[in-house]
C-alpha cells in the first residue's frame, strides 16, 4: 500500500513545519509574555524615576526656601546695624553742632561753596 508521503510528496515536507510551527508557536507566546513583563518593569521604573524626581525637586525647593529665609535674616541683620551706626552719626552731628554752633554753620558755608564751584564746571 502507498503511504501518503509516496502520494503526496509536498503533504510529507508540511507535516514538519507545521511542527515546527507549533512548537515556535508556545515560544513566540513566551516572547510576547516577556515582552509584556519587560513593558510592565520600564513603566514602573519610569514611574518610580518619576517619584525620585518630584521627590529631588521638592527637597531642593525646600532647601532653597530655607537658604531664602536665611539670606533674608541676615539682611534684615545688616539693615539694622546700618541704620543703627547711621543714627548714631546722626547724634554725633548733632551733639556737634549743639556744642559749636558757630563752626557748623563756618562748615556749612564752606562746603556749600566748595560743590557751587564744582557744580559749576
Amino acid at each position: 500500500m502507498a503511504t501518503t508521503s509516496d502520494l503526496a510528496p509536498g503533504r510529507a515536507t508540511k507535516t514538519p513545519n507545521r511542527a515546527r510551527a507549533a512548537a515556535s508557536k508556545p515560544r513566540e507566546d513566551q516572547l510576547e509574555d516577556q515582552i509584556t513583563q519587560l513593558q510592565t518593569d520600564l513603566k514602573a521604573i519610569a514611574a518610580t524615576l518619576a517619584k525620585l524626581s518630584s521627590e529631588k525637586v521638592n527637597e531642593a525647593t525646600d532647601t532653597a526656601k530655607g537658604e531664602l529665609r536665611h539670606m533674608q535674616r541676615q539682611g534684615q541683620h545688616v539693615i539694622d546695624d546700618v541704620q543703627e551706626q547711621a543714627g548714631e552719626i546722626e547724634q554725633q552731628l548733632k551733639d556737634t553742632i549743639r556744642e559749636k554752633p558757630l563752626t557748623a554753620v563756618a562748615s556749612a558755608i564752606g562746603i556749600g561753596y566748595i560743590l557751587a564751584l564744582l557744580s559749576r564746571r
